[in-house]
């Protein structure tokens, strides 16, 4: 067998896989619009997005040194998915964001607070305390908190409301919460809105099946004459294990076992996908029915270009998207990528400056917005 043969089977070889690559980054891009419930497998894809772009930049950088012209079908493949390429990364030069906020402006916080450390409030008690000092020291108009375990009836609980309400200097707060999914019998486990304006009309809406994640909220708020509402979402998650999260990071080399993990993993993210499009349709309904200005805030458990966040957003401004840099990434776990917690606005809000917090105090990281409302 000649070396010419080998290297012409080797250069068509590659230019297969790098074809190959394209269609599937166009896939994780655009097929994020298809319905989850008939094109589920085309979530994974749009998970994979950030690493298929690295694969066509590889390719591009391979061609260079062997066959410049070749470098077109990854420049291709890129500019055809530029436009939903651009949720997945912000350049920018600069992305500075002040603690004092401008007047009239409205300072959002969205956070997963990860049950607010009462799992490890006996041997980490600190760290109770060092999540209010950041929340104080951003002092947000609104934060929206997401897995909050609290108690608003029990003075003696661990995380009781109303201590929240004093030490964030918040006085308005709605707080929803499944029964079924009590952390113990003093403290529930949902979503809470904390306000600084007043609440004047609130809505939980629940989803079947009435389990985990199957709650949303909204609030209707007052500030100086404006009403605008509130929605604070937990959408579905993957509710991996610790063997699915081990397996993910450190694959073992026994077939059968690499099998079995393989088809829970695989099963999960299927059930994960189709659960969130039955809530991102209910959401954005709930959205469009909305007689004021919206602002969504909430962990999706799943990327920019997905079909939850396509579905939610549509319409809507992200706020890291609009003044945010980089990838974004908000969840401290698995993979780097993952940006899945977000703040979106209706069109009469201008996003002025948007922030991301590396402070591992829960396994996400906490995101401000500054809202400013135009008049009509």
């Amino acid at each position: 067998m000649s070396t010419s043969f080998i290297r012409r089977i080797t250069k068509r070889t590659f230019i297969w896989i790098n074809i190959a690559i394209g269609i599937l980054l166009l896939l994780g891009c655009y097929g994020s619009w298809l319905e989850p419930g008939q094109f589920w497998f085309t979530g994974l894809l749009t998970l994979s997005s950030f690493y298929l772009v690295l694969l066509l930049i590889a390719f591009i950088i391979f061609w260079l040194f062997t066959k410049p012209g070749l470098v077109m079908i990854s420049i291709i493949s890129l500019l055809l998915v530029y436009s939903p390429l651009k949720h997945l990364v912000k350049i920018r030069l600069s992305n500075n964001f002040t603690i004092s906020k401008a007047n009239n402006n409205i300072r959002v916080m969205s956070w997963n607070v990860e049950h607010f450390d009462i799992l490890e409030h006996k041997t980490h008690p600190e760290r109770k305390l060092e999540m209010i000092a950041l929340i104080n020291n951003y002092q947000p108009d609104i934060a929206c908190f997401q897995e909050m375990v609290g108690s608003d009836s029990n003075p003696k609980a661990i995380n009781y409301i109303p201590d929240f309400l004093k030490r964030m200097d918040m006085p308005d707060y709605y707080y929803s919460y499944n029964r079924k999914l009590d952390f113990d019998q003093n403290h529930h486990f949902g979503l809470i809105t904390f306000s600084k304006y007043p609440i004047i009309n609130k809505k939980t809406i629940s989803y079947p099946p009435h389990d985990y994640n199957s709650i949303f909220q909204y609030t209707d708020i007052l500030k100086a004459g404006d009403t605008f509402r509130v929605f604070n979402i937990h959408l579905q998650s993957l509710k991996f294990s610790g063997n699915n999260l081990q397996y993910i990071k450190d694959p073992s080399m026994n077939d059968e076992t690499d099998l079995e993990n393989s088809k829970n993993i695989l099963s999960k993210f299927k059930r994960g996908f189709l659960k969130r499009e039955i809530q991102s349709n209910r959401i954005r309904n709930e959205i469009e029915k909305s007689p004021y200005p919206v602002i969504v805030c909430g962990d999706f458990n799943d990327v920019p270009n997905s079909y939850a966040y396509n579905t939610i957003g549509k319409g809507l401004q992200n706020a890291f998207a609009e003044k945010g840099a980089g990838i974004g990434r908000t969840y401290n776990g698995i993979s780097p990528t993952l940006r899945i917690d977000n703040i979106f606005a209706g069109k009469r809000f201008e996003v002025t400056q948007f922030t991301r917090l590396l402070k591992k105090l829960s396994d996400h990281f906490p995101i401000f917005a500054d809202l400013y409302l135009k008049k009509q």
